[in-house]
C-alpha cells in the first residue's frame, strides 16, 4: 500500500520551501531544522561564504554521516550475526530450529 504525501512547509536559511513527503511532518521538520542548523554552522566559521556554498558543504558534512552511521551499522550487523552464529550451538536443538536428533 502506497503511503499518502503530506505536504510540509518549512523554512531554511530565510527560504520558505513546500514539501510534498510521505515522511510524517514532524519528521519533516526536523530533517529541516538540522540542515538549516549545518548550513548556519557553517556559515558561522565564515564572514565570507556564500550560502549556496555552505550548503553543499552541509551535504557533504550531512552525507559523510550518513555514511559512517551506515557503516557502523552494517559492522553492528556483522558482529550480531558472529554472535548468533557462536551460540547456535550451545543451544537446544528446538531453540536452533533443528529436529532433535537432526544435525
Amino acid at each position: 500500500m502506497i503511503e499518502p504525501k503530506s505536504v510540509v512547509k518549512v523554512r531554511i536559511m530565510g527560504e520558505e520551501y513546500t514539501l510534498r513527503t510521505e515522511a510524517s511532518p514532524e519528521h519533516t521538520r526536523l530533517v529541516a531544522e538540522h540542515v538549516d542548523r549545518t548550513i548556519r554552522t557553517i556559515l558561522s566559521g565564515s564572514a565570507t561564504m556564500e550560502t549556496h556554498k555552505a550548503a553543499i558543504l552541509a551535504a557533504l558534512q550531512l552525507t559523510d554521516e550518513l555514511f559512517r552511521e551506515r557503516s557502523a551499522i552494517d559492522g553492528l550487523t556483522t558482529d550480531m550475526r558472529q554472535l548468533a552464529s557462536d551460540i547456535r550451538p550451545l543451544l537446544p536443538p528446538a531453540k536452533r530450529g533443528e529436529e532433535p536428533g537432526g544435525a
